[in-house]
């Protein structure tokens, strides 16, 4: 096989996953411009057990406040 020739399949393969994948992000898109992901509300167990978890680490504190850093 020709250099050249090895060279244009490479390049051709590296197109066509490019393309691929830009596709299969563009179909991710859509579904999930179609069915949003619901707003979670925070489940009273796991407030339970981060502040289980904090008063066995640290005795004698109080969780105030549990949020979702994104």
């Amino acid at each position: 096989m020709e250099p050249l020739g090895l060279l244009t399949i490479c390049v051709s393969a590296l197109i066509s996953v490019f393309l691929l994948l830009s596709l299969l992000a563009l179909v991710m898109r859509l579904i999930l411009a179609l069915f949003p992901v619901p707003v979670q509300v925070t489940d009273s167990a796991i407030v339970a057990a981060i502040v289980s978890a904090a008063q066995r680490l640290y005795p004698g504190t109080t969780v105030t406040k549990v949020e979702e850093v994104k």
